[in-house]
């Protein structure tokens, strides 16, 4: 019978980047479920090339525990690794490899508790929850999510198990994305005020980011947002494309504004302001040459994990790991999509979120250790 370590070695020998393909995985996952007698569920993405899987380990009975974790990872292309990344490597106390941290060691833990539950005869379930397309906006999970709110006896809290160093994390911001094409007309530099620059025109709209980060980071902070660092939602601009030449007025400009919003902020308040500048930017483009405009599309939206009054994930993950401080986020999870459906929910898994993205990405093995040890506490609880 696999253990946890194999378990990991299979899992990150699938080099499941978010542009490809996780359906290896899934199929793997889905035969190791079978073999002990477990019934896996998948959702399928849009074009049926990634899916989710879904599955109760024990009765069909409300009151158990999601485990929840992504299967996708994020690109090795540029950065410089000692070994090979999809392959685990142990040197020095610490496992090698991309996901090992972020987030196949918590996968593998999950998928090693299967047989710990079975032959404990849980009396409460274990469900397990994987996706895809977290690294992209966490754009696969929800409607795995819902299926499993209607079609599983409702669990009476999920845990989703990104690397927090089996911190009980109660708060993430939320994240909005929206991609950004500014349509400009080309004429020669020259004369380029009879012209619209799409560069030019971007730039207003990223100083606008650069305004409201300076305005939220003056005002006052509320109760929850003061939890987190930096204590307010902030915009921002990763990489912008755009432009011909020298001396041609651009055309063309992309780029996505994002915003990473404190649980107590509507991300739908913060598209609404942006729309807002995208109207009067576009409008002044408009009375230069009717043809420019800027068009916005959703890239991302991922709610916010809000603390919870008494919750049961956080009093059970408190109760398995002993830990009783406070600890919120500033990156997004699937845990706000987990809570908008109606679970009591929060992050807590083995792992350093530092190592994440990072070339040589590892955990170590006392933190897989931990992450084993929480399982096996996790399977007694339910028994």
């Amino acid at each position: 019978m696999p253990g946890p370590r194999d378990i990991l070695d299979k899992l990150i020998g699938f080099p499941t980047v978010s542009d490809v393909s996780n359906l290896e995985l899934v199929d793997w996952v889905e035969d190791y479920l079978a073999s002990h007698g477990v019934r896996a569920h998948r959702v399928y993405s849009d074009d049926g090339t990634k899916a989710n899987l879904y599955a109760n380990v024990g009765p069909e009975v409300e009151g158990g525990v999601v485990l929840s974790g992504h299967t996708d990872v994020v690109p090795v292309t540029g950065q410089a690794w000692d070994t090979d990344p999809f392959s685990v490597v142990e040197k020095e106390g610490k496992l090698y490899g991309r996901g090992t941290c972020d987030m196949k060691g918590f996968d593998a833990l999950v998928l090693a508790a299967v047989p710990l539950a079975l032959e404990a005869g849980i009396r409460r379930p274990l469900q397990i929850a994987l996706s895809y397309d977290e690294e992209v906006g966490c754009v696969g999970a929800p409607r795995m999510i819902r299926e499993m709110a209607t079609r599983l006896p409702r669990a009476s809290a999920a845990i989703i198990g990104e690397p927090s160093e089996m911190q009980v994390v109660t708060g993430h911001k939320g994240g909005l994305g929206l991609e950004t094409h500014v349509r400009g007309f080309e004429v020669h530099s020259s004369i380029m005020h009879t012209g619209v620059s799409a560069v030019h025109e971007a730039a207003r709209l990223i100083d606008w980011a650069n305004r409201m980060n300076d305005k939220v980071a003056r005002a006052d902070k509320d109760p929850i947002a003061a939890m987190f660092d930096p204590p307010w939602t902030t915009s921002h601009i990763g990489t912008v494309e755009g432009g011909t030449a020298d001396n041609i007025t651009a055309r063309d400009c992309l780029f996505t504004m994002a915003f990473r919003c404190v649980p107590t902020e509507d991300p739908e308040t913060w598209r609404a302001l942006y729309m807002e500048e995208i109207r009067r930017v576009e409008a002044a483009m408009q009375a230069v040459h009717p043809d420019t405009r800027i068009d916005v599309n959703d890239r991302f939206a991922v709610p916010g994990l809000r603390p919870e009054e008494e919750g049961a994930a956080e009093l059970l993950a408190r109760q398995l790991t002993g830990d009783n401080g406070s600890h919120v986020v500033s990156y997004a999870t699937e845990a706000g999509q987990f809570q908008d459906e109606g679970y009591s929910a929060v992050v807590c898994g083995p792992g350093n979120i530092e190592q994440a993205h990072q070339p040589n990405e590892f955990i170590t093995v006392k933190e897989f250790n931990r992450g084993w040890a929480f399982m096996q506490k996790l399977v007694d609880q339910l028994r």
